[in-house]
């Protein structure tokens, strides 16, 4: 299965890490999101990658062109470029990864859309740039498998902000309840995708608005319920919040 994955969006609500570099390469724990994402799908067997990118591409360009000598040491002769040699080795030699622009403006259906030319003819999945969780994939595509139907999204159960209160309707407090768990359910990306579904997209379409809520009319729409970890990275407080996690050795989404 190959995985899109979702890396062209402005991050202006991140904009003290986001104004050199596209949000999925802001990093945690020295590597970029975008590499942890694909770390925990590498561990269930997704190793062929497309990242859509659009705002500061480069940044994504120049460092998968210059993966080997981001991750290990290296020799080279100053003046001979073929003299390089790298030392030791790393856990995604077997990743292939293919970097495509798909416009600065381009909206996530369209960026899709974009980069289906490098797609086979088999479901294939599509996430966010700057979502970690703790997914089972394997789980994800039983419950895919099972309902027949066009899309799967992965969804959760947010919790609140605030705290909030319960108020009788004589105007006294009840009780005081910390951040509780809202009713509805969020996309959070994982989706998994048959080839038809692609029927449904056109070419700056909002990936939400347009093509999964028409397949949600048509009854082609799935959902996998997530119960365990998942955090956005939106704003610097959630990037320092990932970051201390996984300083700390608790990062809930290091399933590798």
């Amino acid at each position: 299965m190959k995985a899109i994955l979702l890396a062209g969006g402005l991050g202006t609500r991140l904009r003290e890490e986001t104004e050199f570099r596209p949000k999925p390469m802001v990093d945690i724990g020295g590597r970029p999101i975008l590499w942890h994402i694909m770390k925990g799908l590498a561990r269930f067997g997704v190793r062929d990658f497309i990242v859509a990118t659009g705002y500061k591409s480069t940044v994504i360009k120049e460092y998968f062109l210059n993966y080997e000598a981001h991750t290990n040491d290296f020799t080279i002769n100053l003046g001979d470029s073929h003299s390089l040699k790298f030392h030791g080795d790393h856990d995604e030699a077997d990743w292939s990864v293919t970097v495509a622009f798909t416009g600065e403006d381009t909206n996530t259906g369209g960026r899709v859309l974009q980069v289906a030319q490098y797609l086979d003819d088999g479901p294939f999945l599509v996430t966010y740039g700057d979502g970690l969780a703790d997914i089972d994939l394997n789980a994800l595509r039983e419950s895919h498998a099972r309902s027949q139907r066009m899309g799967t999204v992965t969804c959760v159960q947010p919790t609140s902000r605030f705290g909030v209160m319960d108020v009788r309707p004589d105007g006294s407090v009840e009780r005081f309840r910390e951040k509780p768990q809202l009713d509805g359910w969020v996309n959070i990306g994982f989706m998994i995708l048959e080839p038809e579904a692609l029927g449904y997209f056109s070419n700056n379409c909002v990936l939400e608005t347009g093509p999964l809520a028409a397949m949600a009319n048509a009854g082609q729409l799935n959902s996998y319920r997530h119960r365990g970890f998942w955090q956005p990275m939106d704003t610097f407080r959630e990037s320092t919040l990932l970051n201390d996690a996984w300083r700390t050795g608790r990062a809930p989404w290091k399933t590798w």
